[in-house]
């Protein structure tokens, strides 16, 4: 048995080391035991988190699909890789001819972050000219908030935060999403720091926090605001910083003036005193460290929910004290050259887009998409209006195409299903959006039956389709030569041998770096207050036809559908998909923990368990994970229950702003 070290390659901004060990297999040559943290890593520091130490389990899955199938009735037949190549490549002609590329979409998103088999495969999308996706399911308008008034996003460093003396998490549950900052809260805590979990229920973060502070879902910005209300009304802000280093803070100030304590109150459930209390201890205290998560942005308005949180440190000058400030993502200290990943520089300004959070509509006959490529995502379980995304999939003129690890209710939808190698079995090039390490992965290990990488499998439909475009083709080298081709000062001296030899690479972030000390990478070189944001509710509120808010936050066992097959992790979950409520409103409605309940949308319904849980915020519910399907007693996704609507910034998908009602099954 051997140890190797690679770097966990799913949407976490953790982007663990692992240490991987691996035994002798008699077909395979080695295959992974047993997966941990890896103890030299500073991030790491030797954990892996709950589910990703059941990766092998999910590797070696005896449903993991390892040859090319295709669809005859309602089933697979196998069939060689060259024949699924040749079919998929007529086909695909046939459309291109008839339809032209707008006909062609790929649906992907972040099942693995790697730079080349998650984004530099859509080389051969825009090769051919195909309509370009937006992805928008997850992250983009916490994105467009962060970018609007900060530029890159420059967040709080993980090994900074022990300096921090008052911590806010604010909607996130960081305890599940971002398991290694725990150690880095738990050294701030030692020094002094007193920690508040900001959230609409009480989850394992609320836990560890000192006091859970329970909001009402989609009414952060009423908060923040209602703090810089009383930080202005107090004149404890940092005017030298407002002056030196930000545009429109008297803007900002009249913004924030109608934001009384009792109004703020009101709208967000939190009592006045604890307000005032939270506002005080947040204007007083030096460092101060937020932490958000996307949970907040997951609203109508929920651009605007986080932007008026990331001004908090600005008003107060925390971007001068190591330690100060707020993350979101350190993402942005990643300067790599990306002109040509995923032949970016073939985009056209007049290439049809397509909203990813809207593949329900987009599969409508009439928007003219005659071949879908769907890869690293399940879109069957995580796209709103599931009945419209199935109903999509089925279409008799729609030729699917599934790249897939494991046999997910996508996968079964596929006219072509071919299958994918894991982070094991290839090679890839991994950033974080947590901390500033760049990780690097060698193939360890080959691929069960005829698995093979996403790169592979476009390269080959490229040259029977006779692309010429020289990137489709690039080698892991190339890309890494051309990634690394930059001058920026944190990239100072990491080269593809450095990268290769090393495996992770800490950027060269200075120890202590302020990275809006004297103002940002705007446009006006300075933090932008204006437009000022405000509170507006969602339009969609509680009714007596449907009155009752759905939220349906990560689980801590599941990583957005990707363990969605372990029954181990979905036993630790309750063993199926629960509606936790509050007793209030179960007994209103003349529910017992345990009952089975009709969830209904104007979307659709589902059946689930419900369980009792003092806290969820009355009026909520919430549904933890994005279980398959498979596991539910009906067989259906919660997200039957959603809809497509956007958010105000960066279009994104608003899964917490769905008002349902609740029946006895």
């Amino acid at each position: 048995m051997r140890d190797v070290f690679l770097t966990c390659p799913l949407d976490c901004p953790d982007a663990c080391r692992l240490k991987i060990t691996l035994a002798p297999d008699p077909v395979l040559g080695e295959r992974a035991i047993k997966v941990t943290g890896d103890a030299g890593h500073p991030i790491t520091q030797g954990f892996a988190c709950a589910k990703t130490v059941h990766y092998p389990a999910r590797q070696y899955h005896p449903d993991r699909p390892l040859y090319p199938m295709k669809r005859v009735g309602e089933g697979f037949v196998r069939i060689s890789w060259d024949q699924a190549l040749d079919e998929i490549a007529e086909r695909l002609k046939e459309v291109l001819q008839k339809h032209g590329p707008h006909a062609l979409l790929r649906y992907n998103y972040a099942g693995t972050m790697g730079l080349r088999e998650g984004t530099h495969v859509h080389s051969f999308f825009r090769a051919l000219g195909a309509n370009e996706l937006e992805e928008t399911i997850c992250a983009t308008a916490g994105t467009e908030a962060w970018m609007m008034t900060y530029g890159p996003r420059y967040g709080v460093i993980p090994e900074d935060v022990p300096h921090a003396r008052l911590i806010f998490l604010w909607g996130i549950n960081s305890l599940t999403t971002n398991s290694h900052l725990t150690p880095w809260l738990k050294k701030a805590r030692k020094n002094g720091a007193k920690i508040y979990h900001i959230d609409p229920y009480q989850n394992k973060t609320s836990l560890f926090a000192d006091e859970h502070i329970k909001i009402n879902p989609g009414t952060d910005a009423a908060l923040a605001l209602g703090f810089m209300h009383l930080i202005f009304r107090w004149g404890l802000e940092d005017r030298a910083y407002l002056e030196e280093a930000c545009v429109g803070s008297e803007e900002l100030r009249e913004a924030a003036r109608p934001y009384t304590p009792e109004k703020v109150s009101e709208i967000t459930g939190i009592a006045v005193e604890k307000i005032e209390q939270l506002a005080r201890e947040y204007a007083t205290t030096t460092p101060s460290y937020i932490r958000v998560g996307y949970g907040m942005t997951r609203h109508e308005y929920g651009g605007n929910n986080l932007r008026s949180v990331l001004l908090l440190p600005a008003v107060m000058g925390q971007w001068k004290h190591r330690g100060g400030g707020v993350t979101l993502s350190t993402s942005g200290y990643f300067h790599l050259n990306r002109r040509k990943l995923g032949a970016g520089h073939l985009i056209k300004a007049e290439t049809p887009r397509v909203n990813m959070t809207q593949l329900a509509s987009a599969l409508e006959p009439e928007k003219g998409i005659h071949a879908l490529f769907v890869y690293n995502t399940n879109p069957v379980v995580v796209a709103p209006d599931t009945d419209r995304v199935i109903q999509g999939f089925k279409r008799e003129d729609l030729l699917v195409v599934v790249l897939e690890q494991a046999m997910t209710e996508t996968a079964k939808l596929a006219d072509y299903l071919l299958p994918a190698t894991t982070f094991m079995e290839h090679e890839d090039l991994y950033t974080s959006y947590g901390h500033t390490h760049l990780g690097y992965n060698p193939k360890m290990l080959n691929a069960p039956g005829e698995a093979k990488p996403n790169s592979w499998v476009f390269q080959e439909l490229g040259k029977r389709l006779g692309l010429t475009e020289e990137t489709l083709y690039w080698n892991m080298d190339q890309l890494l030569e051309h990634l690394l081709d930059t001058d920026h000062p944190f990239m100072q001296g990491i080269t593809p041998e450095k990268v290769k030899q090393e495996g992770s690479v800490r950027l060269n972030v200075p120890e202590g770096h302020l990275p809006y000390l004297h103002g940002a990478l705007t446009q006006t070189g300075k933090i932008q207050l204006i437009p000022a944001p405000h509170y507006t509710p969602d339009s969609l509120q509680p009714t007596p036809e449907f009155p009752f808010r759905l939220i349906t936050p990560p689980a801590h066992h599941f990583l957005n559908s990707t363990y969605g097959n372990l029954s181990n992790l979905t036993q630790a979950e309750g063993g199926e998909p629960l509606a936790l409520m509050h007793p209030e409103d179960a007994a209103h409605l003349g529910l017992e923990h345990g009952q089975d309940a009709k969830l209904s949308s104007p979307q659709g319904e589902v059946v689930r368990q419900v369980r009792l849980h003092e806290g969820v915020t009355p009026g909520v519910v919430v549904l933890e994970g994005s279980w398959w399907g498979l596991s539910a007693r009906d067989g259906k996704s919660i997200n039957t229950l959603t809809s497509e609507r956007l958010t105000d910034l960066g279009a994104g998908s608003t899964f917490h702003a769905n008002m349902i009602a609740v029946t006895k099954a």
